[in-house]
């Protein structure tokens, strides 16, 4: 029945809340064209029960209401810090939750180097969810593992998007006292589709099979980050991210999921416990945390999330700063992106070009498009004098 109630693919987010809730296991989520899941509903099995419809949390946003605390953080273990993405905060946050004898669901790659949900009860394992990983990750039957843990008395803590976090809440309908959430601030995500032809695209220049990944290396700092491959013949491609092909066509929103764009669950009010992202201009507001090695931007977003975060505090370095101010450079936390205007074309050329050629093609297009306006907007104010 989901599929009769979103009628547009910009509106799903894909979740998968509706395929972890149906009873007869009627909906699944398949890829379209563009490589990104959707509902699918096998109408033979489907009892009319509606639960899909009931669980999705576009379809039934509920509005938040709460005064988030706003933070730069800082984690204190510098060796953490340089092999997280930005201030080393979520590693602090989920050690405390294995410390207490919890669970921590989070987005890992598998041997694949494709990105799923799993769930780890160590600290040594929690180094898979380290870094940013810039592509949709699969949550899976995920929300139905959450739920049986919460139920057996396991203390949680599930990592997502905006959407993922949302999606789990819907699932869940109730608040579970041993619950605790995190989102971060999501720019968009990639197609799984897109992310599996680049790798396969590096595997073919350096003549072998991947061995690790890193989206975010810090060699050349933080604010301009690189991404790395290593390969298994001990080869490395490494180049800052306004140079990589994959990182052009993430940032220049090439390749996002269409809901990244029209339908989102952003904003200051969030229904997670705690978020976390970049704290991009932090050389403005809090000049003595800038080294150019990372810092976290948090939101306390509830009770649950400021007793875990009293509990890590002495680990970290850490100033209270205004929230507006601090979304003024991370504006991601608040609005969606814009939508390329080739954003379409490229993916109908998707498989019949090379990799390179389609995303220099079409990046170099966007800039020839945005260096028109500039023109056009310059003829115009040369006009009205």
């Amino acid at each position: 029945m989901i599929d009769k109630e979103l009628k547009e693919k910009k509106y799903c987010v894909g979740c998968f809340a509706c395929d972890n809730i149906c009873p007869v296991n009627c909906v699944s989520m398949v890829c379209d064209e563009e490589g990104f899941w959707y509902p699918n509903v096998d109408y033979s099995k489907c009892t009319k029960c509606g639960k899909c419809i009931d669980v999705c949390p576009v379809i039934n946003k509920k509005e938040v209401t709460n005064n988030p605390v706003a933070y730069a953080c800082i984690n204190k273990n510098g060796l953490i810090r340089l092999d997280s993405s930005s201030g080393g905060m979520f590693t602090l946050i989920t050690e405390k939750i294995i410390d207490d004898g919890g669970v921590v669901f989070g987005a890992a790659f598998n041997d694949e180097f494709e990105v799923g949900h799993i769930y780890v009860k160590t600290k040594e394992a929690l180094e898979k969810f380290r870094g940013s990983k810039y592509v949709q990750s699969k949550i899976g039957k995920t929300y139905k593992e959450v739920k049986d843990l919460l139920e057996s008395g396991e203390k949680v803590l599930f990592s997502g998007t905006p959407c993922q976090v949302a999606g789990l809440k819907s699932y869940l309908k109730e608040d579970y006292d041993n619950l605790f959430s995190i989102d971060i601030i999501c720019h968009g995500v990639p197609s799984p589709m897109v992310w599996q032809k680049y790798i396969s695209y590096r595997e073919n220049i350096a003549g072998s099979r991947t061995k690790r990944i890193s989206f975010r290396q810090k060699n050349d700092g933080w604010k301009k980050y690189s991404v790395s491959f290593q390969f298994q013949n001990d080869t490395e491609y490494y180049e800052p991210l306004d140079k990589d092909l994959y990182m052009n066509a993430f940032l220049k929103n090439l390749c996002l999921r269409p809901s990244c764009y029209d339908y989102n669950f952003k904003g200051i009010q969030r229904i997670s416990d705690i978020t976390l992202g970049d704290f991009w201009g932090i050389q403005n507001l809090v000049p003595e945390m800038d080294d150019d090695k990372g810092t976290s931007l948090i939101f306390i977003n509830s009770e649950k999330g400021n007793l875990i975060f009293d509990k890590i505090k002495d680990k970290c370095k850490y100033k209270k700063v205004d929230i507006i101010n601090a979304i003024k450079n991370n504006t991601a936390a608040i609005k969606s992106v814009n939508k390329n205007p080739n954003r379409e074309i490229f993916f109908e050329n998707f498989d019949i070009m090379p990799f390179d050629k389609l995303v220099a093609k079409y990046c170099l297009e966007d800039k020839v498009v945005s260096i028109s306006k500039k023109i056009k907007r310059i003829i115009t104010k040369i006009k009205r004098f």
